[in-house]
């Protein structure tokens, strides 16, 4: 174990960690947030992610173009950038919920064939981001569309939009634009997430929902409606992370989503799977402790660090973090 590479490199591995994390917490929203409401898994949310980071490159390529954004255009590009991963994210979210989880609910079935659903349409959805370029091709517009379906199945790479500039130092490692931005913007998407859930009369429909969906029906809360908006509510958070992902790393492919929606579930289930604020602590520990363990072990033990600190944590709390027990989560 390399502890002298852990100690010199320590604020590093933990800004770049936070910075894993935060995206990881704003991922698993999405996964709290619906078993906290349905009770179910739903394993398609790690393509709603990926939709918003094809969104957020597409965009910024064509407003970018071969150019070189600075001042106010750089805010303007990543506001657009944003609000276009968003969009994308909350209406793929709203998609899988209409076509592939309502007519399951209004039928009763199994949880079981819920989640084979989701599995299917996880498939679908990054099989159809696979084959883009095919799909351009049948309606004669692969030239035209070239920037955007090609090489449809290898990594693709955004222009560069923020200078990633020193903003301070802590110790020897200079803490940088990119770092703050996603850490601090997560924070603040998630405390506005969990204000609005606790606050405002349609959050109120969401607990009620979650606790008690009969009482909740009887009282007039459209449960439709509720399962709706925490679909939607959850692919706009998987549209920020997205967004935010796109930032730090800059690169995005058709099944990028496989391994980052199985992490995101990872922090949602170490933080308390139906707990909101468990979703962001369990995303930031994740992230700093795979960071740490990758420092320890070496990078190939990244994954294997991740997944070990999972079941260590259930070993001693089942619940996670802060959740309840699983049978009992509620956002």
């Amino acid at each position: 174990m390399n502890f002298s590479f852990l100690f010199n490199n320590f604020a590093e591995l933990t800004v770049t960690g936070l910075a894993f994390g935060a995206v990881y917490a704003l991922i698993a929203l999405g996964y709290t947030m619906v078993y906290g409401v349905l009770q179910l898994i739903n394993f398609a949310h790690s393509e709603v992610f990926m939709y918003g980071t094809f969104a957020t490159l597409w965009m910024t390529i064509t407003l970018v173009g071969s150019g070189n954004p600075g001042g106010l255009q750089t805010f303007g590009i990543m506001a657009a950038a944003l609000l276009a991963a968003m969009v994308v994210s909350g209406a793929i979210a709203l998609m899988l919920e209409k076509f592939a989880y309502r007519p399951l609910i209004k039928r009763n079935a199994p949880r079981l064939i819920a989640l084979i659903s989701a599995i299917g349409a996880s498939f679908v959805l990054a099989e159809l981001m696979g084959v883009r370029d095919d799909v351009a091709g049948w309606f004669g517009l692969r030239e035209t569309l070239d920037d955007y379906v090609g090489g449809a199945r290898v990594n693709q790479s955004m222009p560069n939009i923020v200078q990633n500039r020193t903003l301070f130092a802590i110790g020897e490692y200079n803490i940088r634009m990119v770092d703050v931005i996603v850490i601090l913007s997560a924070i603040l998407m998630m405390v506005g997430l969990d204000q609005f859930v606790r606050r405002s009369k349609t959050g109120r429909g969401i607990r009620a929902t979650a606790q008690d969906p009969e009482t909740a029906a009887l009282m007039g809360v459209n449960s439709t409606r509720v399962i709706q908006m925490t679909f939607l509510l959850g692919g706009l958070m998987a549209g920020v992370a997205a967004f935010l992902y796109m930032l730090k790393i800059e690169t995005t492919k058709f099944d990028v989503g496989f391994l980052l929606g199985i992490k995101a579930f990872t922090a949602a289930v170490l933080g308390g799977i139906g707990n909101l604020r468990g979703a962001l602590v369990g995303g930031l520990v994740l992230g700093v402790v795979e960071n740490w363990g990758s420092a320890l072990f070496g990078g190939e033990w990244r994954h294997v660090v991740a997944f070990v600190l999972l079941v260590v944590i259930l070993l001693f709390r089942p619940t996670g973090i802060l959740g309840e027990s699983l049978g009992k989560a509620r956002t």
